[in-house]
């Protein structure tokens, strides 16, 4: 007998995956345009993407990257970048928004890129599907495919605790969403091998329900 896909992988990856597969054209729907009207975002990320310019250039990839919305932003900033997302329908919806770029899918824990070959990752609100004891796996891929000093920027929902959800986005779906402690992501970076170099957090506003966390890192061996 076929064994089916994805019969061995974790269940929260196949939930999410089912999950955004299902709400992936409304997802981007809804979130258009919404970089536009986050200041703190847009200054987060232009500030990753003059670092990696200032120090050379490279290849960078935006995990989780959803329907390319970062992706195709951080491209208008200069840099060389491409996707990765574990939904199919998120790929595509991506593909058919950015054609000009790269995307693929990918899951976070196996990106399927070679170690040190990228100058950055950008890994925006990619990580609330992770379940918190599965984080540090998810940490140690990341800091693989980075070059040695290349950076991270991680944003995420912060408060420590786990949400299940039954709709999103005008869909029922079936997914958890985990609100991770920024102490513990910040002590986990460091003990998979970076230096965070910026921590930024604010309060919820609008309709989030969380404070929301920002972490900019590099990957070591460090310069002086």
């Amino acid at each position: 007998m076929t064994e089916p896909l994805h019969a061995t992988e974790p269940i929260h990856v196949t939930e999410t995956r089912a999950a955004y597969d299902t709400v992936a054209v409304d997802y981007a729907r809804l979130l258009e345009g919404e970089l536009a009207r986050s200041p703190l975002d847009r200054a987060l990320l232009g500030h990753f993407a003059e670092l990696v310019t200032l120090e050379g250039g490279g290849p960078v990839v935006d995990v989780g990257c959803g329907p390319g919305r970062i992706t195709g932003h951080l491209a208008t900033l200069g840099l060389d970048v491409s996707g990765i997302d574990l939904s199919p329908g998120m790929v595509a919806e991506a593909r058919r928004r950015h054609p000009d770029i790269d995307f693929r899918t990918g899951s976070l824990a196996g990106l399927g890129l070679a170690e040190g070959s990228v100058a950055g990752v950008v890994a925006w609100y990619s990580v609330i599907h992770t379940p918190p004891a599965l984080l540090p796996e998810v940490i140690a891929e990341l800091h693989r495919v980075i070059r040695p000093n290349g950076l991270l920027l991680l944003a995420f929902q912060a408060g420590g605790f786990s949400v299940r959800h039954e709709r999103a986005y005008g869909h029922e779906v079936t997914f958890e969403a985990h609100r991770h402690d920024a102490d513990d992501v910040t002590s986990q970076l460091v003990d998979a091998g970076f230096r965070v170099t910026v921590r930024t957090e604010r309060a919820r506003q609008g309709q989030e329900k969380t404070p929301q966390a920002f972490l900019l890192a590099r990957r070591g061996p460090f310069e002086d």
